[in-house]
């Protein structure tokens, strides 16, 4: 098989194996931030938090319903993610319990804000049944969803509501939605970049065409021959648009060499500092910061704010708004490092932060007299690095790439060492007449 055809997402190839079950360990880390202080926090002060994790899990992500199209330049698939928890490697029990904002009451109180009547019905119901801006509720809950109270009684007027809540309900042995890639049959740059989302080649949440595009890969896999000049685009069904990342610098990783590509802050910049982004201001217009991206469009209405863990290259202010902010860049930035000749990725850790736009709502006493706060919730980190058995494949495939790389500068270098020990022996076969003779006198004095 000729080495073009091995990165072409076919049956057989090596390309596809990786892609359809990626063979190194995925584990997704959950850091949660309890509420130290909540009845100051009604009283108008500023929120403190305690980072508690990780919690961490294995992550299978196998590529399912695949079906290959249109002659075998695209292949339709669905990402199916399965996680399974890992006690040893977390710090505690799914079972642990953790204060944080109440998100279902926020994301109610925020929808009915404007409604007199309903306003007054909801807020009556949560007083008599003890529900307010914040709740106690364990990991396992907080992940994997809870039946809501709140949601429950809503129900009764909106019978199509789910009552049950969780910041990753139905995320498990479930998938993102139906997604079609390009194989890289006709170009290798095309190698895994996605082609339609859901049916769509673009998305319909923000207000400009530019930041409904869908661009990139998945995350999971990338195009062979990456140079250091290049933006690297993933879409992020997480984050609801696409993003790129750029060269950092070099990395070795298991003794492989490897480029390091970073999202640089231009990607969750302000309108104001990079005016591409003022479609994601939603509504209109509404542009909360640097670093931050409000997704609400996208969760059904729920006030989710995304950003890097600790506010991580965001303006300072939401660092400063919530004590129990650390933003360090080892821990808290987005990376990936991937080997620049295969495309395979050495090493890569998405991290991304999950807040809720918290505000005081006049027809809402719940909300006391809350600052106006961007609040943390939880931050991921989902992390893996190239097994074994495929570092020792790559590394023999580096050692090829070196030694052909190499060969003009041997042969050279060979060249020169051969010519070297031949004008040596000329001088010494040749020695000129009449040498002996004149050193004769020298040598008897």
């Amino acid at each position: 098989m000729r080495e073009s055809e091995e990165v072409v997402l076919k049956n057989g190839s090596e390309a596809f194996k990786a892609w359809e079950n990626p063979p190194a360990p995925i584990y997704m880390q959950f850091y949660f931030f309890n509420l130290t202080n909540p009845l100051e926090v009604l009283d108008g002060e500023r929120p403190a938090v305690l980072e508690i994790g990780p919690y961490t899990y294995r992550e299978y992500r196998p590529m399912e319903e695949i079906n290959f199209l249109e002659n075998g330049t695209k292949v339709a698939s669905i990402n199916t993610k399965t996680y399974i928890f890992e006690p040893n490697m977390s710090r505690g029990p799914e079972s642990d319990l953790i204060r944080t904002v109440n998100i279902p009451a926020m994301t109610v109180m925020e929808k009915f804000k404007d409604s007199i009547i309903m306003a007054n019905l909801i807020s009556s119901y949560m007083r008599s049944s003890d529900e307010g801006l914040f709740t106690t509720r364990t990991v396992g809950e907080l992940l994997w969803g809870y039946e809501d109270e709140l949601l429950k009684a809503l129900r009764t007027l909106k019978p199509d509501l789910d009552d049950v809540f969780g910041l990753f309900y139905k995320s498990n042995a479930s998938n993102d939605g139906d997604y079609v890639f390009f194989t890289g049959k006709q170009n290798y740059k095309d190698f895994a970049r996605v082609d339609t989302w859901n049916g769509e080649s673009s998305l319909n949440w923000w207000t400009t065409d530019e930041c409904n595009m869908i661009n990139g890969t998945n995350g999971a896999s990338f195009h062979p021959v990456i140079k250091k000049n290049e933006a690297l685009y993933m879409f992020s069904s997480d984050l609801c648009r696409s993003i790129y990342a750029l060269y950092e610098g070099d990395v070795t990783v298991k003794g492989i060499p490897g480029y390091r590509f970073v999202p640089p802050s231009e990607v969750f910049a302000n309108d104001t500092v990079n005016p591409a982004n003022a479609g994601f201001c939603v509504p209109a217009g509404n542009c909360l910061g640097s670093g931050i991206l409000n997704v609400s469009v996208c969760k059904q209405g729920a006030p989710i704010i995304m950003s890097s863990p600790h506010f991580y290259q965001a303006d300072e202010k939401f660092v400063k708004d919530v004590f129990g902010m650390n933003p360090k860049k080892e821990h808290h930035e987005t990376v990936i490092d991937i080997n620049p000749l295969t495309g395979i990725i050495l090493h890569a850790a998405k991290r991304l932060q999950v807040n809720v736009y918290v505000e005081k709502i006049p027809s809402f006493s719940q909300t006391g007299n809350v600052r106006t706060v961007v609040f943390p919730v939880v931050y991921l980190n989902e992390s893996a690095v190239i097994d074994d058995t495929s570092a020792i494949t790559l590394q023999a495939v580096a050692v090829v790439k070196n030694v052909v790389e190499n060969i003009p500068f041997m042969l050279i270098g060979l060249g020169i060492l051969l010519g070297g020990i031949f004008m040596v022996l000329m001088c010494r076969l040749k020695v000129p007449e009449g040498t002996a003779d004149e050193r004769q006198p020298l040598l008897s004095s």
